[in-house]
């Protein structure tokens, strides 16, 4: 309702202003934007004389913080309700952006006319006044909670308030005029001057939210034999290395020459099976003495609350367990960023094959045309999404021709299922935005949010969370990466507290500004606001990469050189890995020299010796993309039961 609202009147408790749900309700209302308000009490002539004074001292004080320059009116005469009146009629309108590049309608009736061929399908007649832009029958309709539509005419049904005489000229015919004067004058012109306009199909936009992919369009011809020998002569080139030997030394000799700093890999063959025996007894005697001091600790009975059987009763295990997880989980990522022990029973190489080395994460080069999903396939890109924008905005400014702002008209929406009457009769307010061209098409958003205060769960990438985007509602399943000004952004696995982050999602494009609001449902079917921000672009290519840190310990330590191990657990891993870099948490930085024995020890050099308490790292990057989880349908949020926040929160009166 705020989204549409021209003016929202806050009704604030005599005593209390504003309760937690108050504040809440606040918070979502300043992040999806606000439009003109006006704050009203009533009850305080009720009180007291002596406490009138203080009620309105406290209601200051707690006004001040969400509204410091606003005034606070009483609403509890007739006089005072006039001076309402006149405050809301004369007050300056605030603009929201999102709204006013789109033309929208607040239904104030609806009326549903079944299809011949099937009864849960047909036309939606819809009638309200225009706002925000003019609306054009050719354009696609966007009903909020529900999807897409098209329009097949509009009507200019009798105002139900009509203010003054006023004439209506239809767009398309200026000879064409329509006065609403009184019922009676519409009545007998009503035959004539009725249909406003109807859809032309050559000019209508489409439905259409996703490309039909092809699936041989990314078939590749066989290379010649000329391209075949050409290679074959390169890989040769490349494989021949230069040594220093003797005069007179043959090719074959020279094979088994070592260079200068060589040496053979089977010295830390004898050594292997020793040391990790002796690491595996130094655990076992570390787990004998924590039993030993667990035995030694006291026991104490404590007395139990009588009401602790009804707690228990709405504790959800399942859920009390699961929410741990995510605690621990979130801890040690924040302890240990992006670390992950090496698998024991996967070979590295295999574990890690789509995983690459970078020399510098911020300059390294990274095709973001590389090994896209097949979900890439079925999206939009524009080739410069800012100019197309730029070119929309100004065609809008210019007259465009269809029922303008203030006529109250009927809409004939067609192929709409009848859920959306039926949710309309229940009370759900019915809103329709008109959308922009493309912004019925599916592609990738980009949406910088910051943590809501009031929220603290952890919440982890690929979770399914509820998006308020401008004006549109869906369920998906974000990415969370940095917000940086870099060509790659790394993936960041919770939603930080601390951090302006960039959400992304497959969704319907829509063109900035517009404000984002993301929430998670609760098992009680309630939403909980977990973070507000704004969109930023709309932007496939925009590279998303996650890291993986593989950790060693130095085992025997040299000038500059160090015997690593517990990183990889056979010989082949290592030589996989060797061309990667590696580094340490205290700033050195190395590489793999070659393997030592069969167990995944390796000598490795470095630029400075290394401290006996230091951890080697590895780094590995790969490119992750969002899923396909877009759902246009949210369900309403379950209303908050009386009976459930009675000893939380105080009376109000909540007309």
């Amino acid at each position: 309702m705020a989204k549409v609202a021209d003016t929202i009147l806050f009704l604030l408790d005599p005593l209390e202003g504003w309760d937690s749900t108050g504040d809440y309700c606040l918070s979502c209302l300043f992040a999806q934007g606000l439009p003109t308000y006006t704050l009203a009490v009533q009850g305080i002539s009720s009180l007291p004389p002596k406490k009138q004074i203080d009620a309105r001292r406290k209601l200051s004080k707690a006004v001040e913080k969400r509204f410091p320059e606003d005034k606070l009116l009483l609403l509890d005469t007739q006089q005072e309700a006039g001076m309402l009146l006149r405050q809301l009629a004369n007050q300056k309108q605030r603009h929201l952006a999102f709204r006013d590049q789109r033309a929208y309608l607040f239904a104030h009736a609806a009326d549903f006319v079944p299809s011949e061929e099937n009864d849960l399908m047909g036309t939606l007649k819809i009638s309200g006044y225009v706002r925000g832009q003019a609306l054009n029958v050719n354009s696609v309709l966007h009903i909020i909670g529900h999807g897409d539509f098209q329009m097949k005419q509009i009507d200019a049904p009798v105002d139900p308030f009509p203010l003054n005489l006023r004439v209506i000229r239809s767009s398309k015919d200026s000879g064409a005029a329509m006065e609403i004067c009184s019922a009676d004058a519409v009545a007998d012109m009503e035959e004539d001057l009725k249909v406003l306009m109807k859809a032309d199909p050559d000019r209508q936009a489409s439905l259409q939210t996703e490309v039909i992919p092809d699936p041989m369009e990314g078939e590749q011809t066989w290379p010649t034999e000329e391209e075949l020998s050409e290679a074959h002569d390169l890989l040769k080139e490349s494989s021949k290395v230069v040594k220093k030997v003797p005069k007179g030394t043959s090719s074959y000799q020279a094979e088994w020459i070592l260079d200068e700093d060589g040496e053979s890999g089977g010295e830390g063959d004898e050594y292997d099976d020793i040391e990790h025996e002796n690491f595996m007894e130094e655990e076992s005697q570390d787990e004998g003495s924590e039993e030993e001091e667990e035995e030694e600790c006291e026991t104490m009975t404590i007395g139990e609350s009588v009401r602790d059987d009804l707690y228990d009763e709405n504790v959800d295990e399942e859920a009390e367990e699961k929410m741990l997880e995510k605690y621990k989980q979130e801890r040690l990522e924040e302890m240990f960023p992006d670390e992950v022990d090496t698998p024991r029973d996967v070979a590295a190489r295999i574990r890690f094959q789509k995983y690459r080395g970078l020399k510098s994460f911020r300059t390294s080069p990274w095709d973001p045309k590389e090994n896209l999903p097949r979900d890439y396939a079925r999206i939009f890109q524009f080739q410069n999404f800012i100019n197309t924008r730029r070119r929309i905005f100004k065609e809008i400014e210019e007259e465009v021709e269809g029922a303008e702002v203030g006529w109250y008209v009927t809409l004939h929406v067609s192929e709409v299922p009848v859920s959306v009457v039926e949710h309309f009769k229940r009370g759900t307010p019915l809103i329709a935005f008109s959308l922009l061209p493309h912004e019925q098409k599916m592609s990738v958003l980009n949406m910088v949010v910051s943590r809501h205060p009031g929220n603290t769960e952890p919440v982890k990438a690929k979770e399914e969370l509820i998006f308020h985007c401008g004006f549109r509602r869906f369920r998906a399943s974000p990415l969370f990466s940095q917000h940086t000004a870099a060509d790659k952004h790394k993936l960041q696995r919770f939603l930080t507290a601390d951090t302006a982050l960039v959400v992304t999602v497959y969704a319907p494009i829509t063109f900035p500004p517009a404000s984002v609001l993301l929430f998670k449902q609760n098992s009680n079917g309630m939403h909980s606001l977990i973070a507000t921000g704004h969109l930023l672009s709309v932007d496939p290519d925009r590279m998303v990469i996650k890291r993986v840190v593989l950790s060693g310990h130095p085992f025997k330590i040299f000038t500059k050189t160090a015997v690593v191990r517990y990183m990889f657990f056979n010989r082949e891993d290592v030589l996989w890995f060797k061309p990667v870099e590696l580094r340490t948490k205290w700033g050195r930085r190395g590489h793999i020299k070659e393997p030592l024995g069969t167990h995944g020890h390796m000598k490795c050099n470095f630029d400075g010796k290394l401290k006996s308490q230091d951890t080697v790292l590895m780094n590995l990057y790969k490119r992750v993309f969002p899923k396909w989880t877009y759902d246009p349908y949210v369900p309403e949020p379950v209303p908050w039961v009386k009976s459930e926040i009675s000893s939380t929160v105080p009376e109000m009166d909540m007309e």
